[in-house]
């Protein structure tokens, strides 16, 4: 089976683009709509590496497209059933083929939706300096990787320019909110009880696959009417950390689906972790490449096409 080149950046000329981000070029679609490309490009250590991962696009959103009708009972998103291909040029068709979305235009809300089950990464070292992750306090002597008491809902700011996102407290996130959209505190209020939501009925589907959803990261958007929309992506190897059934234990960092394996190589070298980023050898994108189809194949019970 053949597949299309990797996409490290689209190049659309008949529609305005807006901006590129680390992973996704945007394009707007008349004042309503925008085009989303989401190119195999990979950013570790908030640098985008020169090498693209074959097939990262089309995972993304396939895999985004699967979680967001599949959760739509819970909370409008920001699709529209309109085919990419549709609105770009037909020489242009190939750059958007699996690899893009066109969706509605909302006003994002400023924070970083984080939804944590399991303890690992910042949550871990939050826990072990203070007993609580991100305020919020925990029972003593759990382990690395241990399964939370319950779900928890820890926001973060959306870093720019390379900067990193940082955890805030609840009422910061409010504040914040409050200060970008008009009922901004109801809306972070919601937004909180939708990502849980969205998160429990996640992990429960991705159980049933042999898959553990340790954590997660939700946008959310709204539409002039105030009404909250799921936006961006959603529970993706990019966006979330997924472990495997049959290789999780309390006590260990169990490997995952996602980028961390590039992470893990990257700490080997002496790279200070800024621009440019290094150059991956062949292997390791290869096994990147299918650990994110494997992801894919496994939640959605579907080869990539």
């Amino acid at each position: 089976m053949s597949f299309p080149a990797p996409l490290f950046q689209s190049a659309i000329q008949s529609l305005p683009l807006l901006s590129r981000g680390k992973v996704r070029d945007i394009y707007a679609v008349g004042g309503d709509k925008l085009l989303i490309v989401t190119s195999d490009r990979l950013s570790a250590f908030d640098v985008i590496l020169p090498d693209p991962i074959p097939h990262k696009g089309r995972v993304l959103t396939a895999l985004a497209d699967f979680w967001f009708k599949k959760l739509a009972h819970i909370l409008p998103n920001q699709l529209t059933g309109i085919l990419p291909e549709s609105v770009v040029a037909p020489e242009e068709a190939e750059q958007v083929a699996g690899r893009a979305v066109v969706v509605k235009r909302l006003c994002p809300l400023p924070i970083e939706a984080v939804v944590r089950g399991y303890l690992i990464g910042s949550g871990w070292k939050d826990y072990c300096q203070t007993g609580a992750v991100c305020g919020v306090p925990l029972p003593p002597g759990l382990k690395l990787a241990a399964r939370l008491p319950e779900a928890l809902f820890t926001p973060a700011t959306k870093a720019e320019g390379g900067a990193h996102d940082e955890n805030i407290s609840f009422s910061e996130a409010e504040t914040l909110c409050a200060k970008s959209v008009a009922d901004g505190a109801r809306l972070c209020n919601e937004a909180r009880e939708a990502a849980l939501a969205l998160y429990r009925e996640a992990a429960q589907y991705a159980l049933t696959r042999g898959i553990l959803i340790a954590d997660t990261k939700f946008e959310f958007g709204v539409d002039a009417g105030g009404q909250l929309h799921l936006i961006d992506e959603a529970l993706t190897p990019d966006s979330s950390r997924f472990w495997s059934v049959d290789t999780y234990r309390e006590g260990v960092n169990p490997p995952s689906f996602d980028k961390q394996f590039v992470r893990d190589y990257l700490e080997t070298l002496a790279w200070d972790k800024k621009a440019p980023g290094p150059r991956l050898p062949t292997e390791i994108i290869a096994k990147t490449s299918a650990k994110y189809r494997e992801a894919c194949e496994r939640l959605t019970g579907q080869a990539l096409a």
